[in-house]
């Protein structure tokens, strides 16, 4: 991995990158507020992406999705509606590898529901949310969201989709088990691929641009040092090179040497003041001495001020030399090397 003087990092392209999501899709068009697409990238790329744990968000949409369908079936009277339980079997993410578009190359991913005619041919896509941020839904389907079912759509060829969401207080995430789908905490958000991205194939030709220059070239897109800070963290303190990367390195010493300077200048008097301090206790201990102490403590109201006593033999190099044998014992020269930042004075 290289730092690159522009934001950018570079690496090896990976023989297998991950496919470009419905979620993934968002975010490398700048449209999800949640992630980046230099995160989209260090996915796509295997070049990072933090483990996933199930929260108490994914839980409960794992536990209510099922009931959302069940809902819309009782509501609609489908018969219609299919699980990817049905097309691909009950384990179905082991077997698929959370991918249901294996001839596709750079787009992927796992829709919730299908509709299908009696053929058991595609006509419409519905996924299923759930979230307590009602006011995200107010002026329709987040973008986010939109584009993730809008892709897989496209790529099964069909141009409805549904949206459905369920609105839940604090208590539902605690026992999503007890939740009970209504109208009155339920609504379906329908649009047409063609209506709402009448461009999309256009906009799927930029990814496609955006993969060929970021995934198979090698290089990311730029980083933002705050959203994508955390990962920018975990990059920087497991994939810096002394050959390769010294200038993203001394470039975060010298914010890291800047940011304890200030910090210091603030406390260099009281750090002076509490060495004298120290010292005139640590007199006041060794008057407390008897013989055979090791230690003298005296009692703070915060800290234990302890003086240890400690003794060593020291050699007698004079006497050694003048016997003749210190040249014989005497130890190997070791080399050090110490750092330290000056700042320049302008």
């Amino acid at each position: 991995m290289k730092w690159n003087d522009n934001g950018t990092i570079s690496i090896t392209p990976p023989a297998r990158p991950k496919k470009c999501t419905g979620t993934r899709l968002a975010a490398i068009m700048g449209l999800n507020q949640w992630t980046t697409p230099f995160n989209a990238w260090c996915a796509i790329t295997r070049t990072y992406e933090e483990p996933f744990v199930d929260t108490i968000y994914t839980l409960a949409g794992k536990a209510i999705e099922p009931k959302q369908a069940e809902y819309m079936k009782g509501k609609y009277f489908w018969k219609n509606l299919v699980t990817p339980t049905d097309v691909y079997g009950a384990d179905y993410f082991k077997k698929t590898w959370g991918d249901f578009f294996k001839d596709e190359p750079i787009f992927g991913g796992m829709w919730d529901y299908l509709f299908v005619d009696k053929d058991g041919k595609p006509t419409t896509v519905m996924e299923m949310k759930t979230t307590k941020r009602a006011e995200d839904w107010i002026d329709g389907i987040p973008e986010y969201y939109a584009l993730q079912a809008a892709l897989y759509a496209y790529l099964l060829g069909v141009d409805d989709v549904i949206m459905v969401c369920s609105i839940l207080e604090d208590k539902d995430y605690d026992k999503p088990e007890d939740f009970v789908v209504t109208p009155e905490n339920t609504f379906e958000r329908p649009f047409k691929v063609s209506e709402r991205y009448p461009n999309l194939d256009k906009t799927l030709k930029k990814v496609e641009a955006w993969w060929k220059k970021h995934v198979e070239g090698g290089v990311s897109p730029k980083y933002d040092e705050k959203k994508d800070a955390e990962i920018l963290k975990v990059l920087r303190a497991n994939n810096l090179s002394p050959d390769s990367d010294i200038d993203a390195m001394i470039a975060e010493a010298e914010q890291l040497q800047g940011k304890i300077d200030k910090v210091m200048e603030g406390i260099a008097e009281d750090e002076k003041r509490l060495k004298t301090l120290k010292d005139l206790i640590k007199e006041a201990c060794v008057e407390k001495f008897r013989d055979g102490d090791k230690q003298v403590i005296i009692k703070g109201s915060r800290f234990d001020w302890v003086t240890a006593k400690s003794t060593s033999l020291k050699v007698d190099e004079a006497a050694m030399k003048k016997d003749g044998v210190l040249d014989k014992y005497k130890t190997k020269e070791s080399v050090t090397y110490r750092l330290t930042p000056k700042e320049r004075k302008e």
